[in-house]
């Protein structure tokens, strides 16, 4: 298994510091935040991007996947949307998924991962869950042509309390779709939030899964990412999971609430996942 930690632990740090103390707890991968202050799109200049791979060299580091989810450049966590009741808001989120696969393209990634249509507080109250998803497929449909041309995968992320939360509604969003660069970021703490048992769901989307996120979550199942092996999730019978699906690819420590402490819950989450990983 391939562990990978996620920049956006790291926003108190430059996007090269936080390589290097990803580096020097040894993960072999990094997920980069597209956004700020690390690598939004519409701030990177061609050396900032030739800096970021002579940085990912150095370091010995490979890609694990591209956070497109957040958008404080412009927005806050989710917004814009891909479901925003403002056209021209909708039009910012797939413009923003559109420069991060040229990024990806750029940087050598295989994918970016992006929010499941986003929260329908924010949406058109006017609009049903129903009429709200078509509004997410139908802006998805408008940015794969690109994906597929480029070879970029996007990677949709349920999360609790978006339009998208749980596995019966990610199957029903993608039996939509016959491409294979749309996929799922299965974030291992989200299902669990929704009372879903991530070891199961493996096996039932694996066909589906094109990168993992992992954190750990309380036993009450509110969504706040805690340090593995400080929560109540099985890790070991999600690994196992991971094994006999034989996935190759890289599973991404996603610890944002730590951003006073990065380093120190990246290390503890680290050595956790080597008493599991022998």
């Amino acid at each position: 298994m391939k562990l990978a930690y996620s920049t956006n632990a790291f926003k108190n740090f430059t996007l090269h510091q936080a390589f290097q103390i990803i580096s020097k707890l040894g993960y072999s991968g990094v997920e980069i935040l597209c956004d700020i202050p690390h690598a939004y799109p519409g701030l990177l200049m061609d050396k900032d991007i030739d800096e970021i791979k002579k940085s990912l060299g150095n370091l010995s580091l490979d890609i694990s996947n591209l956070n497109a989810f957040t958008l404080f450049a412009i927005g806050d966590t989710f917004n814009p949307s891909w479901i925003d009741s403002n056209i021209a808001r909708r039009k910012q989120r797939t413009n923003h998924t559109i420069e991060c696969m040229r990024l990806a393209k750029k940087l050598g990634a295989k994918s970016i991962s992006t929010e499941p249509g986003g929260p329908i507080v924010n949406s058109n109250s006017l609009l049903g869950k129903k009429e709200l998803l078509k509004v997410f497929m139908s802006e998805i449909k408008q940015v794969l042509p690109f994906a597929e041309q480029e070879h970029i995968c996007i990677l949709v992320e349920p999360e609790p309390n978006l339009l998208i939360q749980n596995s019966k509604e990610f199957i029903s969003f993608i039996n939509n779709f016959d491409s294979d660069y749309l996929k799922l970021n299965f974030d291992i703490g989200h299902f669990y939030c929704v009372h879903e048992d991530p070891a199961e769901l493996i096996i039932t989307l694996s066909q589906y899964i094109g990168h993992f996120h992992i954190e750990d979550i309380s036993g009450d199942r509110i969504h706040n990412h805690l340090i593995l092996g400080e929560g109540s999730i099985d890790f070991s019978t999600i690994f196992e999971s991971i094994k006999n699906i034989g996935y190759t690819g890289f599973v991404t420590v996603e610890l944002y609430p730590y951003q006073n402490c990065p380093e120190d819950a990246g290390r503890k989450s680290m050595q956790y996942l080597k008493s599991l990983i022998k």
